[in-house]
């Protein structure tokens, strides 16, 4: 005999008494407060799509692109620059931040510094810069290349580079060791993101005035006003 589905039948609730509506106080459910919402940031800080304007969220993409692929061009001139070399290594691997040595510098847009600068390397190093296609950043790496070193007082050493170029991150250090190099790519590729490292346009507005700098330390400068 096969089991029987009992039907249930569901209680009937009876309306309340219009009286005892009237009466009862009118009690709302307070609203959530509205969080601040990041206007740097496409998702919003609560995650709910909050659209930018289009030529700030271009903006955004294009910095973002730009910092997640630095095509290095390394220019030498004393022991500093040693430590580029451990980069390319598996054990530090700086593919894997979007990096590659570069050859020459129209395939490149970060110049790296490293070693004290004299007033021949100089010539070399703003022929070099101005080649680079923009956008494009300066690293100063190693104590030599940021003030001179120990030879700061030297008579043929440059020992203040932002007089004569744009930096824009420093890393400081005599020698840096390869992690010291991958905190300050890392602190380069945060102001690319920020849109903050602008050295390159900075260096356009104030040409002329990089040019006085430039022939006054430079004797024999022989070469053309701007090499672009």
């Amino acid at each position: 005999m096969k089991d029987e589905k009992i039907r249930r039948v569901p209680e009937r609730i009876e309306p309340a008494p219009p009286d005892v509506l009237k009466d009862r106080a009118y009690d709302p459910v307070p609203a959530s407060p509205r969080r601040e919402v990041d206007p740097y940031c496409y998702l919003g800080a609560t995650e709910v799509q909050q659209p930018l304007a289009y030529r700030e969220a271009l903006a955004t993409i294009r910095n973002w692109c730009r910092a997640n692929s630095l095509w290095v061009m390394a220019y030498g001139t004393g022991c500093g620059a040693i430590e580029l070399r451990p980069l390319m290594t598996s054990r530090f691997d700086m593919a894997r931040f979007g990096m590659a040595p570069r050859p020459t510098p129209r395939q490149s847009n970060v110049l790296i510094i490293g070693g004290y600068l004299s007033l021949k390397t100089l010539k070399r190093v703003i022929r070099a810069y101005e080649q680079m296609p923009a956008p494009k950043w300066v690293v100063g790496l190693g104590s030599c290349t940021i003030n001179g070193g120990m030879y700061w007082d030297s008579y043929y050493t440059i020992n203040k580079l932002d007089l004569y170029l744009p930096v824009d991150v420093y890393i400081s250090g005599c020698m840096p060791r390869p992690e010291a190099l991958i905190a300050g790519f890392q602190e380069l590729m945060k102001k690319i993101k920020q849109g903050e490292a602008n050295g390159w346009n900075e260096y356009l507005e104030n040409i002329d005035d990089y040019k006085i700098n430039q022939k006054r330390v430079i004797g024999d400068w022989r070469m053309p006003d701007y090499n672009w």
